[in-house]
Order: C-alpha cells, then sequence, then structure tokens
C-alpha cells in the first residue's frame, strides 16, 4: 500500500535538478487557462510527430491494424491527431495533480453510472473497474475521486523525485496505490469493499494471456490477469469509459457489471474485456495510447514482428 509519501532531502541532490527544472516549469504552466495549455500540448504533440519517429511509426501501424476500414488520408489523421493529444496528456497531468477543486469543477463535464458502483458497495462488495489507457486518464481519475475515491493499481516510477510527485498528485482523490506486483494488496482492497483501477489493454507478453480479437487484430495478446481479481468472491466487474470534448470538459461513464464474469472460459472472457475496452476507445480513439505497441507479442514466437 502506497499512502502520501514525506519529501526526502535526497531530493534536493543534484541529480534530481533537471527533474525539478521540468517539474517546476510544468507546474508554472499549469495555472495557465486550460484553452492555452491545450494549445500549447497540440503544438507539443506537432513537434513530436516531427521528431519522435519511433513512436509515430508505432501509432502508425497500430492505427493501420486496428482501422483498416479508414483510408489511408484517414489513418494519418488519426494518428497525427493522437500525437496531439499525446502532447496534450502532459499538461493534463500537470492539471490532475496541482489544480485546486475549483478549477476542476469549470471542466466538469459529466460522471454516468455512479449507480452501478454504489450498488455493489452497498452489497459489501469491491469494484473492480477496468479502463483503457486512455491519455486524459490523470483527470478522469481526479474526476471520479470527487465522487468515489478509488485505489490505483499502478507501475511505481524508476525516477524516485517523480515518483513522490506524482503519488501526491494522484492521492488528492484516491485513498492509496497499489504497486502492480503487490496482487495481494489489491485482493485485500476489493475485499474491503473498495473502489479498484485495473487497466487490462496493454501487451503485457506471452505469460498469462489469452490470444483474442482487439478491433480488427484477430490474435492480441490479452492479459488474463484481470480473471485473477475477477474472481474473487468478493467483488464484481465494470468499466469505465472517458473522453474530453471540444470545449475542454470530461465525460466519464460507467457501464454496468460485467454478468456471470468470469466464466470457466478464460478466452471469452478476456474477449469481453477487449469488447469493453473496444467501446470505451471509440468514444474518442484520438484521445487513446496509441504509441504502446500493443501488438508486440505475436500468437507463434517466430512470427515477424508486425513494428
Amino acid at each position: 500500500m502506497v499512502t502520501k509519501p514525506p519529501f526526502q532531502w535526497q531530493f534536493l541532490a543534484p541529480k534530481f535538478w533537471l527533474t525539478w527544472l521540468g517539474v517546476i516549469f510544468l507546474y508554472t504552466l499549469s495555472w495557465l487557462p486550460q484553452s492555452i495549455q491545450i494549445g500549447l500540448g497540440r503544438l507539443l504533440g506537432k513537434l513530436a510527430y516531427r521528431l519522435m519517429k519511433k513512436r509515430r511509426h508505432i501509432a502508425t501501424v497500430n492505427i493501420r491494424l486496428c482501422f483498416p476500414e479508414l483510408s489511408a488520408q484517414q489513418q494519418t489523421q488519426l494518428v497525427k491527431e493522437n500525437l496531439e493529444q499525446t502532447g496534450i496528456a502532459t499538461f493534463e497531468s500537470g492539471m490532475a495533480w496541482w489544480w485546486p477543486a475549483w478549477r476542476l469543477r469549470r471542466v466538469y463535464g459529466s460522471v454516468q453510472g455512479l449507480q452501478h458502483i454504489e450498488h455493489i458497495q452497498a452489497a459489501g462488495k469491491g469494484a473492480l473497474l477496468l479502463v483503457p489507457h486512455m491519455l486524459h486518464l490523470e483527470m478522469a481519475s481526479r474526476m471520479l475521486g470527487v465522487h468515489k475515491q478509488g485505489i490505483g493499481f499502478y507501475r511505481p516510477h524508476n525516477n524516485a523525485l517523480m515518483e513522490f510527485l506524482m503519488t501526491r498528485g494522484r492521492l488528492r482523490s484516491n485513498e492509496f496505490l497499489i504497486g502492480k506486483r503487490d496482487v495481494k494488496g489489491l485482493l485485500k482492497a476489493l475485499k474491503d469493499g473498495k473502489l479498484c483501477y485495473y487497466l487490462p489493454d496493454q501487451d503485457y507478453g506471452r505469460n498469462r494471456c489469452e490470444f483474442v480479437p482487439f478491433f480488427a487484430v484477430e490474435q492480441t495478446a490479452t492479459t488474463t490477469g484481470t480473471l485473477l481479481f475477477a474472481s474473487s468472491e468478493y467483488c464484481e466487474t465494470l468499466s469505465l469509459a472517458s473522453y474530453r470534448d471540444k470545449q475542454g470538459k470530461y465525460h466519464l461513464e460507467i457501464m454496468p457489471v460485467l454478468a456471470d464474469f468470469p466464466s470457466a472460459d478464460s478466452k471469452q472472457d478476456v474477449t469481453r474485456v477487449n469488447q469493453r475496452m473496444e467501446a470505451a476507445i471509440a468514444k474518442a480513439p484520438e484521445q487513446y495510447m496509441w504509441v504502446h505497441r500493443r501488438f508486440k507479442t505475436r500468437p507463434n514466437e517466430s512470427d515477424p514482428s508486425l513494428y
């Protein structure tokens, strides 16, 4: 369990000075109007499109594989928009970590489906909330935490100072965090009736996975770790969809509980998980993290890389 960490004097050491410089710069910009920050994020994304050729290539491959029905021109446009959204996400992290409640209310759009979580917790169970890697996830978590504080299941940052700042920022509207290796910790939180976030949509390797459809890719490595937690008798599983509209307001929708989940068929179960992820992503596909190598694990180890 990770709670609000104390400041450490080691953070003033020279090895952290460059990190401090970047953080102070981002913190200062976080006080600008949201529209200006989004504009700066777009500029940063345009620059990334030109300079970060590897990430641009990964996004291009992912979008081409997932949306073959789009023309080449439409696919390219979606890649450009996605890199812009990636730039915006940098500023959204600052907003989520440092904005006071009164600023958060200004970009509040809507939160629907809270009753699904309330029904689960009223029955004395925990809620396992499946969440896709949307680029505005930090803001979505902050907004949901205004109504229902949750538990984040996350990978600790390698930089100790960034871990300190990130953790304190995320705990502005969450109870505590649990490291990704602490399986027992997450199971206990569910047993205690907590709302727990779990992100099942990335490629975590061949271990504990099934190859099932994800958009147009018929055999996508999909973690069965979801089923480990969902099989607990102390929880129910549901999912979250979110997007930022053109006015800069955030909209969240908690989707209903997955009935009869998990079943005895793990392949069918993770297929249903992917379908939930697809439905959430479809609300704003340009706001999804396409720069991750979602299809790096091939069905056969001898298969050539798609990237």
